[in-house]
């Protein structure tokens, strides 16, 4: 890194060290700017001056859930190769391998990266917003958005090594309870899909190009802006990112079709696997809802009540405080585009594994039957209330709101109104959106290592 950037990076540091008293409150208001570019992409920007420093991430309806089932893994595997190289393009502009851009962003002070989630395909650039090291990065960020090169001898060596990782997995007991849990829950859902070797195996550089060449299309772009551009450097950086991908129009950028839902279980299933480990793993759950369901925040409360609250949850005092049967317990919604999982998860002795079963379904059973009380609402209310500062109190997280709209067609103002609406929430709406969406009775229970 050279010198001058060295300078800018010092100065940002200092004036963010400055700012960050005032971040918590002056973020939750500051508005959600939204467009369509030319090109289709949709853009959501917070204008957030503090820092100069700007955080950008890309989004594409890409994820695991559109992977073929012969070749789970499609859409890690590529977001793995997007760092291991760009084509030559254009006049001046060679081939860089992996060490080259690593030198490359290095130079620049930035960050720039893929990743593949359950729903979508995503890139994420950190810059600082010095206009010609903000103009050199774009220009970087669009080549691997644009030309990876999907070295053949690479994507060999990487796979071999993730085949690897994935084998040694499963000689513990996690692993392998997430994946029955998967299997119970989700069925043939793309959800419960996980790569193995038999899959890896069947992704080759020519699936990496065409998932890439299907994927990547500035229209079906969606991207959540937020640091010190206004809307017109906004623009200008958006189109700088998407300028290298090919122009598409009509049937090329209809939307895509629909992902169905899992099927929910229509009885409770039970599997006990046989494992020789120092604890037993236990997963309780069943289908939960997807990220847009009307519930959502009612669910997020009563669950923090439930098991998402650490030490003062009902499950954590049944389980762990009064019987001794483990030393955490937790219980979670998974929501995405689809239903994702609700999940109830401990780690128990395996001659304990039965009671501490029997505890955590009496314990949820009972909790969805009646609900809580008036004091574990007001409380669950004041503790998340009282940490949604934490949530916004960086460039990056509030990103990950801001993505989090965007993503999922929420109102601008969310964010605005946010602690008001969960403030709103009563007893009875609570108790009614945990029995709308539990059924304690058909549930997976999976054990791994317990005694029978």
């Amino acid at each position: 890194m050279n010198k001058n950037i060295k300078n800018i990076a010092v100065r940002a540091l200092l004036i963010s060290a400055g700012a960050i008293f005032c971040m918590q409150n002056a973020w939750a208001l500051l508005p959600i700017q939204h467009w369509t570019e030319a090109s289709g992409a949709r853009v959501w920007l917070v204008h957030s001056p503090a820092i100069p420093m700007v955080d950008v991430q890309v989004d594409f309806d890409a994820g695991s859930r559109r992977d073929p089932a012969p070749q789970a893994g499609l859409a890690a595997a590529a977001a793995l190769m997007s760092s291991k190289g760009v084509t030559a393009a254009g006049a001046g502009e060679s081939a860089l391998d992996e060490n080259d851009l690593g030198e490359a962003w290095a130079d620049l002070g930035a960050s720039f990266g893929a990743q593949a989630g359950r729903d979508s395909f995503q890139y994420a650039l950190r810059s600082l917003t010095e206009p010609d090291l903000l103009e050199r990065a774009a220009q970087l960020a669009a080549r691997q958005i644009a030309q990876p090169s999907f070295p053949a001898p690479v994507w060999a060596s990487e796979r071999a090594r993730w085949s690897a990782a994935i084998k040694e997995s499963y000689t513990r007991p996690g692993p392998v309870a997430s994946k029955a849990f998967g299997s119970a829950v989700y069925g043939s859902h793309p959800y419960g899909q996980k790569p193995d070797e038999q899959t890896l195996e069947r992704i080759a550089v020519a699936d990496l190009q065409a998932f890439h060449q299907r994927a990547v299309a500035a229209c079906r772009a969606r991207v959540s802006i937020v640091g010190a551009l206004d809307r017109a450097q906004a623009q200008t950086l958006v189109r700088q990112l998407l300028a290298r991908l090919p122009e598409r129009s009509g049937a090329d950028c209809a939307p895509l079709p629909a992902v169905p839902d899992p099927q929910p279980l229509q009885q409770s299933v039970q599997q006990a696997i046989p494992f020789a480990a120092a604890q037993a793993q236990v997963l309780i759950g069943q289908l939960g809802i997807a990220r847009r369901d009307p519930d959502f925040l009612a669910l997020l409360v009563g669950n923090h009540i439930l098991g998402g609250g650490g030490f003062t949850s009902r499950l954590t005092q049944e389980v762990r405080e009064k019987r001794g049967l483990s030393y955490s317990v937790y219980s979670d919604f998974s929501p995405g585009l689809n239903r994702g999982a609700f999940v109830v998860g401990l780690q128990t002795r395996p001659d304990q594994a039965a009671q501490a079963v029997q505890v955590a379904h009496d314990t949820l059973a009972q909790f969805v039957a009646q609900g809580p009380t008036e004091a574990e609402l007001r409380a669950a209310k004041d503790n998340l209330i009282g940490g949604f500062a934490l949530r916004i109190d960086s460039n990056r997280k509030l990103l990950a709101n801001v993505a989090n709209i965007a993503w999922n067609e929420l109102p601008l103002d969310y964010l605005e109104h946010w602690t008001e609406r969960v403030n709103a929430l009563t007893l009875a709406e609570v108790r009614a959106a945990m029995q709308r969406h539990l059924q304690p009775e058909r549930m997976a229970t999976v054990v791994v290592g317990g005694q029978p």
